[in-house]
């Protein structure tokens, strides 16, 4: 669907496309930025748009919204975690885990989240939540837009569309496969009387 609208556009709206629908994904909507993304390279290939333009709109979307994302999750998404109300605790309990999260595993998060689908949007938000450093998720922030678009475009560009979302859908299989060893190794922890966070602390100075 996304591709067929591109195909359909003047080469300069289907830039505008791209840059407003990374840029959107990235500040937390979900919409299908990536598939956006691979089809203005699979124009690029038919000479309908020009690749080295489609690849700076492209990083520039991605950066931006990463850190429009960022400001709504400090300014709004963490005011609403922690207004009082129903689940007041539950939400506490969400935001302290997520602040200790992103001070240890921050930059690799921020980094990697971009080949993962769903965490792409979620990201940014839940990191400005957390208030992770500024300057910390800025730097992670541009090198994951540059490597995200650059390798999605060279995959894209050699194997197609389709093997650019193989890399995605093994992006996605990785992810899942951690977090349910991380959940594994908490429960584990959590019966044997250990508390999960030394747990982890032990096993990452091992």
């Amino acid at each position: 669907m996304a591709i067929r609208m591109l195909f359909g556009l003047p080469a300069e709206l289907g830039y505008a496309a791209l840059f407003g629908v990374l840029l959107a994904e990235y500040t937390g909507l979900p919409v299908p930025g990536e598939t956006v993304l691979l089809g203005a390279v699979v124009l690029a290939g038919t000479g309908h748009l020009a690749l080295p333009v489609v690849v700076l709109i492209a990083i520039a979307g991605a950066i931006l919204g990463s850190c429009l994302g960022y400001v709504i999750g400090r300014r709004g998404g963490r005011r609403l975690l922690l207004r009082p109300g129903p689940f007041v605790g539950k939400r506490h309990r969400m935001l302290h885990g997520a602040e200790r999260f992103f001070s240890r595993y921050g930059e690799a998060a921020v980094f990697l989240s971009r080949w993962v689908p769903c965490a792409r949007y979620l990201t940014p938000l839940t990191a400005g939540a957390a208030e992770m450093s500024w300057h910390r998720f800025l730097l992670f922030n541009v090198i994951g837009g540059i490597t995200w678009v650059a390798s999605l475009s060279a995959v894209a560009t050699y194997f197609g569309a389709a093997g650019a979302a193989t890399v995605s859908a093994a992006g996605l299989v990785v992810a899942i496969v951690s977090a349910l060893i991380a959940w594994v190794r908490a429960a584990i922890a959590r019966r044997q009387g250990v508390d999960p966070e030394a747990a982890a602390t032990q096993t990452a100075t091992a």
